[in-house]
């Protein structure tokens, strides 16, 4: 949350994934360089709606979800994505 004080992070956006994993997804998997072009997010679109991702296919499923919450994005947006995150970290539906 530290992040987001800084402004190093938003609330909402792709998340934040370690350098490594970067590298190696931008060699394996086509235009994932995009996600980087807005700040990551504690909480993202791609998070919500697909939850986590165990190889790298699943990771460029996740990428066109991010890719569009960076096209489509709006506070609603945001709010929503908030919002689901908060309940799924509650114990409420998050989907």
């Amino acid at each position: 949350f530290f992040n987001v004080l800084r402004g190093e992070m938003s609330l909402a956006g792709p998340r934040a994934e370690r350098e490594k994993f970067v590298v190696h997804f931008q060699k394996e998997i086509p235009f994932y360089r995009a996600r980087l072009l807005v700040k990551p997010g504690i909480s993202g679109w791609a998070q919500i709606t697909q939850g986590y991702a165990s190889s790298t296919f699943d990771t460029g499923i996740k990428l066109e979800y991010d890719l569009y919450y960076i096209k489509h994005r709006t506070i609603g947006m945001d709010l929503t994505i908030l919002l689901r995150t908060f309940g799924t970290v509650f114990g409420f539906k998050g989907r």
